[in-house]
């Protein structure tokens, strides 16, 4: 018997990955909005924000490249909060379906490299802000590199202590998140409003060599944002009943990467003052430090709050669905707890490498594009797949893996499901060849269409033509589409393996 804590934030949450019992799902597609929309209503949104105009834009063109990934983002990522409603587990695991269940490893791994990218993003991007508002605050300008360490390793433990409470904790934070941070982000817009130049014109005009290179970059690294979520939606979502409508699912994930656009905005705008006030900062990407320049002094304060909080939510929601993934793939030496540690651990050595041994704007660009072109077709898969089944998952048998046992009707051939695999490889390798990121990564294929990054819809096409091919010329088991009746559906070895695997 499961005990229910899940309405408490003074207990440590007692599930692990296993499907939530009914009782305790409690959640709303509400709470389920303010992880998503409180998760990137932070600093290092307002990072993503700023590449436009890292990247040479003008201010319209920045604007349209962000409403661009945003909004596509917002329509891929969408139906991912599906899946933990139906399921009761995280989506790696309900990968399962889809890529068997030791196939679901892939969606592990792109959980594990997005947590890294997006909890490193966070905790430097507000370490770097609350040390900088505080420091001119103050009028100090004494900077250590050992200051630096101390302040963005005692964020993210402090991230990790929440992460090991575990989902209402999380809940909690967002829920702050959501609110505060919103209004002094557009305090800060106010803050900046006399400064502000809509008419800023950038170094690339639409016209000129270089602009659409810069323009499709800036839309994939805006596009990483929403794409970020496809892999943890479940793990949140999963507290939602089960016989919630998919419709308020989907509308609450698309409202929230909607919402983004406030830090997004925020983050463009006040990157064309950077750019035209402090352009030494601009030229060195640090466009933190820029903007700690040119605030105005009154607005310390609130930076300091923003930085806080938002650091905070974000850092949360990448790290708490990774740990609890896991946990899974190694359920023998790793509880949830100790999972997110590791993995928190990980993150942290992250940050101390790409801010002190390397640029780290430039590292969490490559690091956000190549996640995306990767996790992209995985997503297309999954959603196809949801589609394909008409909504339905044997939620006993997504868990064999984790379980350390044989058979289910998700065992497929030996626990791979090579349809869903053979979608996915191709479709990414192919993918990473035409990313094309002057200076950074440039596949083999990148120049072929003048420069042009069509890493993307290669990858998304490509992933979804392959998979309705392959399962169309070679149908899966019928039991993936419907319960057998007959037979008993509480144990996945207690059904006949000529109808559980290919």
């Amino acid at each position: 018997m499961y005990k229910d804590n899940s309405k408490s934030i003074t207990h440590i949450e007692s599930f692990g990955i296993e499907e939530i019992p009914a009782h305790a799902r409690n959640a709303t597609p509400f709470d389920l909005f303010r992880l998503a929309f409180g998760g990137a209503n932070t600093f290092s949104t307002c990072v993503l924000g700023s590449f436009p105009i890292v990247l040479g834009l003008s201010f319209q063109a920045g604007l349209w490249a962000i409403l661009c990934g945003v909004l596509f983002g917002a329509c891929i990522l969408a139906p991912m909060g599906i899946f933990g409603a139906r399921t009761g587990t995280n989506n790696a695991v309900a990968s399962a379906a889809h890529f068997g269940v030791h196939g679901r490893v892939i969606g592990s791994f792109l959980s594990l490299l997005t947590a890294i990218a997006f909890f490193s993003l966070s905790v430097w991007s507000s370490g770097d802000a609350l040390m900088g508002a505080t420091q001119r605050l103050l009028k100090s300008s004494y900077q250590n590199n050992w200051l630096y360490a101390l302040v963005y390793s005692g964020f993210a433990i402090l991230v990790l202590i929440i992460c090991i409470y575990g989902f209402r904790f999380m809940l909690l934070v967002n829920r702050i998140a959501v609110i505060a941070s919103s209004l002094l982000f557009l305090l800060g817009l106010l803050a900046f409003s006399q400064q502000f130049d809509p008419a800023y014109t950038g170094q690339v005009q639409l016209g000129q060599t270089g602009f659409w290179i810069a323009f499709t970059s800036a839309a994939l690294i805006a596009l990483s944002n929403p794409i970020s979520f496809g892999t943890f939606l479940g793990g949140w979502s999963r507290y939602i009943p089960k016989q919630t409508a998919s419709y308020k699912i989907m509308a609450a994930v698309f409202i929230s990467q909607l919402a983004t656009l406030i830090p997004f905005l925020f983050g463009l705008i006040t990157a064309t003052l950077v750019a035209t006030h402090a352009p030494d900062f601009m030229a060195q990407n640090n466009y933190i430090g820029g903007l700690i320049q040119i605030a105005p002094t009154w607005y310390f304060i609130p930076l300091c709050c923003i930085a806080f909080i938002g650091g905070l939510s974000t850092g949360t929601t990448a790290l708490y669905g990774t740990g609890l993934d896991m946990s899974s793939i190694f359920p023998k030496s790793l509880t949830r707890i100790k999972a997110t540690i590791w993995v928190g651990v990980l993150s942290i050595l992250f940050i101390f490498l790409g801010r002190f041994a390397a640029n780290l704007t430039q590292s969490v660009m490559t690091f956000a594009t190549l996640i995306v072109v990767c996790t992209s077709p995985w997503i297309t898969i999954m959603i196809i797949g949801l589609l394909m089944r008409k909504g339905y998952y044997n939620n006993d048998d997504l868990h064999v893996f984790s379980q350390g046992i044989k058979g289910g009707v998700y065992w497929f051939h030996h626990g791979w499901n090579w349809r869903g695999i053979i979608a996915w490889i191709p479709s990414s390798m192919i993918g990473l060849c035409f990313v094309n990121l002057p200076n950074q990564f440039v596949g083999i294929w990148g120049n072929l269409c003048n420069g042009l990054d069509i890493s993307l819809p290669i990858s998304i096409v490509l992933a979804a033509l392959l998979y309705i091919l392959l399962v169309v010329l070679f149908p899966e088991p019928s039991t993936v589409y419907r319960a057998l009746p007959s037979l008993p559906q509480k144990h996945p070895l207690s059904r006949p393996h000529s109808l559980i695997s290919d």
